[in-house]
């Protein structure tokens, strides 16, 4: 067992084509609306992560399993191209995943996901995967891949000595004996809602769902209210609010990952919690001003520049 580099950060999870179509409003159940326009763009939760954190900064490695299909050198090109290591990353046969998205004028989104090859990284294939992943000092994990294949990794990497950032997106309740072994749990409200099986009307509730989800043994919750901005508690008593920046949204469709995989970086390179908080929502405003997954997420010389000439959530 060599030494851990702590600049690298495994990421495993999804990896997926996003198909977008832009239209004026959603559809109401059983409407057919016209769309815009149509086009196609390197996504899934894992994926996107792991752009949004090389770009930030750090050196990551992906660890999924992408489709035989056309859509499969696409997806590992767009990866490489971002500086993210796909040795881990297996074709298998079949389709890859497939993110069927609808935004809106106001830059709203709704998603259908198809998980095509994601469904079938099981943790066998993870363990086949693994030696590659373990000298990294974090993994970065979500819920497009199979919920055994997740809870294998977030074992390894404890057991490794590795911080484990979770986001359970989409909302799937984790068993009890998951939340000691997470460093990071980054949510957002829905998300909170259904793991903590309360509507978070007000600030008040808020603030009970991050201290509930830590009493189940999470080192720290990151709860992410959109342009509302963010609140954060730990074990260790500290709980504060941030706002979020103040921009013009085109398009939320990578703001989350975005902020997730910035902030994963910002952790890994020691920065403190409050400073990699800023550093995510900054990377999160530049996503949202712009159009498509990973696309749209900025490098770290951008967000640093943005934190320069912005007085704080301006």
């Amino acid at each position: 067992m060599g030494e851990i580099n702590v600049a690298e950060l495994a990421v495993i999870g999804s990896i997926n084509m996003d198909v977008v179509n832009r239209v004026e409003q959603h559809p109401l159940p059983g409407e057919t609306v016209q769309g815009k326009q149509t086009s196609y763009h390197p996504g899934g939760k894992g994926a996107n992560q792991a752009v949004a954190a090389a770009r930030a900064g750090a050196s990551v490695r992906m660890a999924g399993a992408v489709g035989e299909d056309s859509f499969g050198p696409v997806l590992l090109g767009a990866l490489a191209e971002h500086g993210v290591q796909t040795d881990s990353v297996q074709r298998l046969p079949g389709t890859s995943g497939l993110a069927f998205i609808t935004v809106d004028a106001a830059g709203e989104n709704s998603i259908i996901l198809s998980a095509g090859a994601n469904g079938e990284f099981t943790p066998g294939r993870l363990r086949s995967v693994w030696d590659g992943l373990a000298e990294c000092s974090a993994v970065l994990l979500q819920n497009e891949i199979p919920w055994d294949t997740t809870f294998a990794a977030m074992k390894r990497a404890k057991e490794r000595g590795m911080r484990v950032y979770f986001n359970p997106a989409p909302a799937l309740r984790p068993p009890l004996e998951a939340y000691p072994l997470l460093h990071s749990l980054i949510l957002n409200e829905t998300e909170a809602a259904f793991l903590t099986g309360s509507a978070l009307p007000d600030e008040e509730r808020e603030t009970e769902a991050v201290q509930k989800l830590i009493a189940r043994g999470a080192e720290s919750v990151i709860l992410t209210l959109g342009a509302r901005g963010l609140v954060y508690g730990d074990r260790y008593g500290s709980a504060f609010r941030l706002p979020a920046y103040r921009v013009e949204p085109v398009d939320t469709t990578a703001a989350g990952d975005t902020f997730i995989g910035a902030y994963a970086a910002a952790r890994q390179r020691d920065d403190s919690v409050e400073a990699s908080l800023r550093f995510a929502s900054a990377a999160a405003a530049i996503a949202v001003t712009r159009s498509g997954a990973q696309e749209s997420v900025p490098e770290r010389g951008e967000i640093a520049a943005f934190l320069r000439e912005r007085s704080p959530f301006l």
